[in-house]
C-alpha cells in the first residue's frame, strides 16, 4: 500500500487509484467514431469528459508545483464549455496524456507535506465553509473525476456499451 508522507491524503490515494483503474475501464472498448457522440445534442462527449479528467490531473500537478503542461488545456481546462466547432484530440492521445501525468502527480501527491497542503491556493469560491488550499483543492478534483466517471459510465450505456467493468489492473501502480 502507498502511504502518503500527509496522513491527510489517506483517503485522497486510494480514490486516486481507483480514478486511475475507472478511467481506463470506462474508456475500453470505446471506439473514437463512438467518443465524439452526443445525446440530443444536449450531452458532451466521451473525449470531453475524458479531456477534462485528464486536465484534472494537469491541474492538480501544477498546483503542486509540477510544471507540466497539458497539451490541450486550451479545450479543457476550468471545464471549458465544449465547442463543436474545434477539433478535440483522440481518445489514444489522451490515453497517453493520462498515462504521461498520472504517475507524476501520484508521486507528488505522496511526497507532499501536511504544510505544503495547508498553504492558501484562492479558487475564487468564496463560500464561508471551504477553506481555499492546496488539500481542499486536491479534493475538488478528486469530486471532479468522480463525476466525469459517472457521467462516462452513463455514456457507455446511452451509446449501447455494456457498463463499466471493475477490473483492477494490479501492474498500474498510479
Amino acid at each position: 500500500m502507498d502511504t502518503p508522507k500527509s496522513r491527510k491524503l489517506d483517503i485522497i490515494i486510494p480514490a486516486y487509484r481507483m480514478h486511475s483503474q475507472s478511467f481506463l475501464n470506462l474508456l475500453d472498448g470505446i471506439s473514437e467514431e463512438d467518443a465524439l457522440k452526443r445525446i440530443d445534442d444536449k450531452t458532451n462527449h466521451i473525449i470531453w469528459m475524458a479531456g477534462n479528467f485528464v486536465n484534472m490531473r494537469y491541474s492538480t500537478a501544477w498546483v503542486l508545483g509540477l510544471r507540466e503542461e497539458d497539451p490541450h488545456s486550451d479545450l479543457f481546462f476550468q471545464g471549458k464549455a465544449l465547442n463543436t466547432d474545434f477539433k478535440y484530440p483522440t481518445l489514444e492521445e489522451l490515453k497517453k496524456n493520462f498515462h504521461h501525468i498520472s504517475p507524476l502527480l501520484f508521486d507528488k501527491l505522496l511526497e507532499a507535506s501536511d504544510e505544503e497542503l495547508d498553504e492558501i491556493f484562492e479558487m475564487g469560491m468564496k463560500i464561508p465553509f471551504i477553506t481555499e488550499n492546496k488539500l481542499n483543492f486536491i479534493g475538488m478534483c478528486i469530486g471532479r473525476e468522480d463525476y466525469l466517471c459517472g457521467q462516462m459510465g452513463l455514456m457507455r450505456k446511452l451509446l449501447g456499451y455494456e457498463g463499466m467493468k471493475y477490473d483492477i489492473n494490479p501492474d498500474l501502480n498510479y
